[in-house]
C-alpha cells in the first residue's frame, strides 16, 4: 500500500501496542511462580505447578485458534476492542483472586486475549502497511511484545524492591491493568482496515480509511483490492484447508512450531527457576531477568532495522545457528555444573539470536503468506500452533527440569539445528512482495535470501 508513511505510522503504532500487553501479560507470571506455589500450597515440579503457567497458554491457544473468524467477520480493529477489555478484566481478576481456581480462570481469560491479539494485530498492521516497509512495521508488534517483556521484568523487580519484604505477587499481577486500559481507549482512535472494508463492499468507508492512513490514490488501491478479492474467490471460495493454500498452511505450522521448539517461552517463564538451579537467588535473580529482557529488546531493534533489507529467510538461518550453539552451551553448563558464571552470558546470547531471527520474523511472515480472504484464519492457524506447542512445553518443562536441567536445553538445541535445514529447503523469501502478489512468490522455488 503506497502513501504517506507518517499518516499510517501512528495507526500502526497504536495497533501494535497489543503486542506490549501480550509481552507484559505473558511473562509477568515469571515473577509470581514461587508465590503461587506457597500461597496455594503447590509442590514444585508437580502437574499443578506447570498448570499455573500452562492454563494461560491453553487460553492463548484457543484465543489464537478462534480469533480469525471474528477478525474476518467484524474486522481486526473492532475485535481488538474486545481483546483490550479482556486484558483489563484478567489483570484485575488475577490480582484479586480468592483461590487457585479463580487465579487459573483469570489467567485463562488473559491467555485468550494474548492469543487473539497475536492473530488480530499483525493482520491489521499488514493490511495497512506499505509493502516496502511491511516487515519493519508489522515487526513493531514484535518490538512491543519484547518491550512488554522488559517492562514486566522491570515491574516485578521494582515492586519487589519497594515492598520491603512483603510478598507483592498481587501487585505484580495487577499492574498489567494500566497498559490494558490505555490500549482499550486507543482502539477507538484508529480506522477499520481498508482492505477488510473493501472486501465487504463498503467502498466509501474503505476510501475514507485509506485517506486516514495517507494513501494518495485511493481508487487505484481499491481496484487492486478488488482484483485480489476476485482471485481469492476464484481460488476455492473462502475455505482455508484446500489444496490452493497448502503451501502457506505448511509454512505457518512450521515457523510457529519451530518458534516454540527453541524453548524461548519456557526459558522466559521459568527464568527465576533456571537461575536458582544454577545457584543464583533473590534480587540478583530479578535483575538478571531484566538483563535477558534488555538483550531481547536490543536484538529486536536491530532485526527490525534490517528485516526489509536482509529478508526474512536469512534472519531465520542466522538465528538457527546462533540459538543452537547458545542452547548447547547452556545444556553443557547445566549438565556438568561447570562454568556457571557463563550461564547469564549464554542465555543472553540465545535470547539475542532468537530475537534477531524467529522473534522478529514469525508475526511478519504469518501475516504475509495467506491471501486476504483467509488471512485472519491463516494467521490464527499459525498462532494456534505456536501457542499449542507453548502450552505443552510450558507444562512439561518444570516436570522434566526437576529431574534433569540439561536435557530440555539439549532438546531445544537439536530442534534449532533441524530448523536450519528446513528453512533452507522450503521457506521462500517474502521481502518486498505486495500481499496481492504473494501467491506467486510462494509458488516459485525458494531462494536462499
Amino acid at each position: 500500500m503506497h502513501g504517506n508513511r507518517n499518516a499510517n505510522l501512528g495507526v500502526i503504532v497504536t495497533a501494535s501496542l497489543a503486542g506490549l500487553l501480550f509481552g507484559f501479560d505473558t511473562v509477568v507470571i515469571s515473577g509470581v511462580v514461587g508465590s503461587i506455589r506457597s500461597v496455594f500450597e503447590i509442590e514444585q515440579g508437580s502437574f499443578w505447578d506447570g498448570f499455573a503457567v500452562a492454563v494461560g497458554l491453553v487460553g492463548t491457544f484457543l484465543g489464537a485458534l478462534f480469533a480469525g473468524k471474528p477478525g474476518d467477520r467484524y474486522g481486526s480493529r473492532d475485535s481488538l476492542k474486545v481483546v483490550g477489555a479482556m486484558y483489563v478484566v484478567s489483570a484485575i481478576g488475577c490480582a484479586a483472586c480468592w483461590s487457585f481456581g479463580s487465579f487459573c480462570a483469570f489467567r485463562f481469560l488473559g491467555g485468550v486475549a494474548i492469543g487473539a491479539s497475536s492473530v488480530l494485530a499483525p493482520v491489521y498492521i499488514s493490511e495497512i502497511a506499505p509493502a516496502q516497509d511491511r516487515g519493519r512495521l508489522t515487526g513493531l508488534f514484535q518490538f512491543n511484545i519484547v518491550l512488554g517483556i522488559v517492562l514486566a521484568y522491570l515491574s516485578n523487580a521494582f515492586v519487589a524492591m519497594t515492598m520491603n519484604g512483603a510478598d507483592p505477587w498481587r501487585t505484580k499481577l495487577g499492574v498489567a491493568a494500566l497498559p490494558a486500559l490505555l490500549f482499550f481507549a486507543m482502539m477507538y482512535t484508529i480506522p477499520q482496515s481498508p482492505r477488510w472494508l473493501a472486501q465487504r463492499g463498503r467502498h466509501d468507508e474503505a476510501r475514507a480509511s485509506l485517506a486516514r492512513v495517507g494513501v494518495a490514490d485511493a481508487d487505484a488501491m481499491l481496484r487492486e483490492f478488488a482484483a485480489a478479492a476476485d482471485a481469492a474467490r476464484h481460488h476455492s471460495a473462502q475455505a482455508l484447508f484446500v489444496a490452493a493454500y497448502r503451501k502457506p498452511i505448511v509454512l505457518a505450522i512450521l515457523i510457529a512450531a519451530f518458534n516454540q521448539l527453541s524453548g524461548i517461552n519456557a526459558i522466559l517463564y521459568y527464568l527465576k527457576d533456571i537461575f536458582a538451579a544454577a545457584g543464583f537467588s533473590g534480587l540478583s535473580n530479578d535483575w538478571q531477568q531484566v538483563a535477558v529482557g534488555a538483550a531481547n529488546l536490543v536484538a529486536t531493534i536491530v532485526a527490525l532495522a534490517v528485516i526489509d533489507r536482509v529478508g526474512r529467510k536469512k534472519l531465520l538461518l542466522i538465528g538457527s545457528v546462533g540459538t543452537a550453539l547458545a542452547l548447547a552451551a547452556v545444556a553443557a553448563i547445566m549438565g556438568t555444573g561447570q562454568g556457571r558464571g557463563y550461564l547469564l552470558a549464554m542465555l543472553v546470547t540465545f535470547i539475542a539470536f532468537f530475537a534477531f531471527s524467529q522473534g522478529a520474523v514469525i508475526w511478519v511472515y504469518l501475516s504475509e503468506i495467506f491471501p486476504t480472504a483467509v488471512r485472519s484464519r491463516g494467521q490464527a492457524l499459525g498462532s494456534a500452533t505456536h501457542w499449542g506447542m507453548n502450552a505443552l512445553i510450558g507444562q512439561a518443562f518444570p516436570m522434566v527440569a526437576l529431574h534433569t536441567t540439561a536435557l530440555p536445553f539439549a532438546f531445544f538445541a537439536a530442534c534449532m539445528v533441524l530448523q536450519f535445514f528446513v528453512v533452507l529447503a522450503v521457506f521462500p523469501e517474502t521481502r518486498g512482495v505486495e500481499l496481492e502478489k504473494m501467491d506467486r512468490a510462494l509458488e516459485s522455488k525458494p531462494a536462499t535470501g
